[in-house]
């Protein structure tokens, strides 16, 4: 995946989520703006790749991150790589273990900026997070990253138990749609 294809991939995300276009306007931006916008090495911020990663049972699997002390879905550092649909791809079986994850859209399935706290190791800075829907099938065996201090899957009707986060509450109801 190019720079310009992820370009269009958010273009026609913005057609579907028209109330969402000031946040991908600005993803946009900052891709066309930023030559190292996917290396993790740019302080301002950088592109991630992130899965909603589910399973047959209706289920979300969500990791509670080492660092940020939250739970959140599965995803990760470009590290240089313009093709974010494969970075989530690997991040999602990096972090989990499930090697037999299959793609249900290659279309973009949410975006979202958020701020990463100041740490030991680098300034406080923007992840440009784009995001895939990905399914595990009826998989339900995982193996827990050392990113992670715990990882569980969730029903959709108790997420709200482990995040009232805005962009984790956003991707349920998208799912809801999409499955509608």
């Amino acid at each position: 995946m190019s720079r310009k294809k992820l370009i269009r991939d958010l273009k026609e995300y913005q057609v579907k989520y028209p109330q969402e276009i000031s946040l991908v306007n600005r993803v946009i931006a900052f891709i066309k703006n930023t030559p190292e916008c996917f290396s993790r090495s740019h302080a301002e911020g950088h592109i991630t790749g992130s899965a909603w990663l589910v399973n047959n049972h209706q289920q979300v699997l969500l990791t509670y991150h080492k660092k940020l002390h939250k739970w959140i879905q599965l995803g990760g550092h470009a590290d240089g790589n313009p093709s974010v649909l494969n970075v989530a791809l690997k991040e999602a079986e990096e972090e989990s273990g499930i090697l037999d994850l299959k793609l249900i859209s290659d279309a973009v399935f949410d975006v979202d900026i958020h701020l990463i706290p100041a740490n030991s190791r680098e300034s406080s800075h923007y992840h440009y997070d784009i995001r895939y829907l990905i399914s595990a099938g009826d998989m339900k065996q995982f193996k827990i990253s050392n990113e992670s201090i715990s990882m569980a899957w969730i029903d959709f009707k108790d997420i709200k138990s482990y995040s009232k986060e805005s962009s984790l509450l956003k991707m349920k109801e998208k799912y809801h749609q999409y499955q509608n």
